[in-house]
């Protein structure tokens, strides 16, 4: 498959397109990267150098590929952190001129908005066009558990709450949903949660939680759910697998000791995980 990934990048270190663009590689299938800022490194770091590009870039690439012929062979978008509302409409452009070309594309937006503990952490404008906008054009959602929560209005950590707030985002449009990381009322302290929605259904993995915090690793999962997903049209599948695959993953990673996910090292985790969870229904 092909896939168009729209996303911030760093040089050092692995987020954005840098997290997204290799496990889907690895994977067997192509990635044409649009990067919508390109920085030494990740901001997690507190100093950082390098520049936000001009929203139209996004659309001079997509201009270029068409130019090609080939956007016909684009399978799938997939979007993350948008600098500005600029960059989100160029984004929903980008999708519009895919799907025009392709009508069996999907687009899968990870709504990056903020985590529990920093809150939003993106510029003014931009959850609320994540949730007016991006979301309704989305066939693929991959929102964290804080930012399910603004997308839904409401707290999702009851069973009750979870299933509420899953529903009124597939109202709204997405065919799937991913929560990447999910703390329940019935989650253990020592395990973290992801839950997936969609095909009529609702599924679960529960991991152990690793102790170890790093950044990108919404951003690799994303990647591996939307193209499991693309390849195979099962959610508990895709589930099942991106769960799996970035287990192995964050496990390398804290045994390397690094601050930076072990993409390279780790890489086999994303054909054949060395530790498969197998979801549950929920």
């Amino acid at each position: 498959m092909n896939i168009l990934s729209i996303q911030s990048h760093v040089a050092y270190g692995h987020v954005g397109n840098a997290a997204a663009v290799f496990p889907v590689q690895r994977m067997g299938h192509d990635v044409w990267p649009i990067h919508t800022v390109q920085f030494s490194n990740h901001t997690g770091y507190g100093a950082w150098r390098g520049q936000v590009f001009d929203a139209g870039l996004i659309g001079d690439c997509v201009a270029g590929i068409a130019e090609r012929g080939v956007l016909g062979a684009c399978d799938g978008v997939l979007s993350g952190y948008m600098g500005s509302a600029d960059t989100g409409v160029a984004v929903l452009d980008a999708v519009t001129r895919v799907r025009a070309a392709n009508p069996a594309a999907l687009y899968c937006c990870d709504p990056v908005i903020g985590d529990v503990g920093r809150g939003v952490f993106v510029r003014p404008g931009i959850a609320e066009f994540l949730r007016d906008r991006a979301l309704p054009a989305a066939d693929v959602l991959t929102p964290n558990q804080f930012e399910l929560d603004l997308l839904c209005g409401a707290p999702t950590d009851t069973a009750d709450g979870l299933r509420a707030g899953l529903a009124s985002l597939h109202a709204r449009g997405p065919r799937a949903v991913l929560v990447t990381s999910y703390v329940g009322e019935d989650t253990p302290a020592d395990a973290v949660d992801l839950v997936a929605s969609g095909d009529g259904g609702a599924w679960r993995v529960r991991t152990p939680k690793l102790a170890l915090s790093v950044n990108g690793a919404g951003d690799a999962v994303a990647a591996l759910f939307f193209v499991t997903f693309l390849a195979e049209g099962s959610v508990p599948g895709a589930l099942g697998h991106a769960a799996s695959a970035i287990f192995g993953l964050l496990k390398a990673t804290l045994e390397a000791g690094t601050r930076e996910l072990a993409l390279v090292a780790a890489q086999e985790e994303f054909v054949r995980p060395s530790r498969v969870f197998a979801p549950e229904a929920v």
